[in-house]
């Protein structure tokens, strides 16, 4: 139920990296803040699991999130504002321009970042959209192995093992 182009974002967010990790501790393709996804979207993070790195539900819980910032500002430029800055900051901006209600008109009263971000993801979504006009071409994709398998361990095996198994 989202725009399609909002799949670019991740782009400008990560990189299409699933295991970037900001300076300031956002990780994954939708780079989430720890409290965030875990308190705001229920992604799982402890000592074992960061579901912020899981591209399936860190991607539904970004999209949950645009839903959300959609039905406060009810327009797209200025969600992608707050999914940048938060959705506090863009009603400060707000507020601080007047009432002004477009990202356009309270682009001033943003954070630096913030005042680049949309600008950026216009671009991204019009080279996406565009590639062949800017001579873009995609790199050819790299098979990667399918073959899986199970193994039940009994107790604790060093890495070691694993590696000499495997041939790695």
């Amino acid at each position: 139920g989202l725009p399609d182009e909002l799949k670019y974002l991740s782009l400008i967010e990560s990189g299409l990296n699933p295991r970037v990790l900001s300076r300031a501790g956002a990780g994954g393709l939708w780079q989430f803040m720890p409290k965030t996804a875990r308190i705001d979207f229920g992604l799982r993070i402890d000592e074992y699991v960061d579901e912020r790195f899981d591209p399936e539900r860190a991607t539904e819980a970004a999209c949950r999130y645009m839903r959300q910032l959609y039905t406060i500002f009810g327009d797209w430029h200025l969600v992608l504002a707050a999914y940048n800055c938060g959705p506090g900051n863009v009603n400060k901006a707000i507020r601080r321009s007047g009432g002004k209600t477009t990202f356009w008109e309270i682009m001033p009263y943003l954070p630096a970042e913030t005042r680049g971000y949309v600008p950026a993801f216009i671009a991204v979504t019009y080279l996406m959209t565009y590639p062949a006009e800017h001579n873009l071409q995609p790199f050819a994709q790299v098979a990667l192995p399918l073959e899986t398998d199970t193994v039940a361990v009994q107790g604790p095996l060093p890495l070691s093992y694993f590696a000499q198994m495997i041939g790695i």
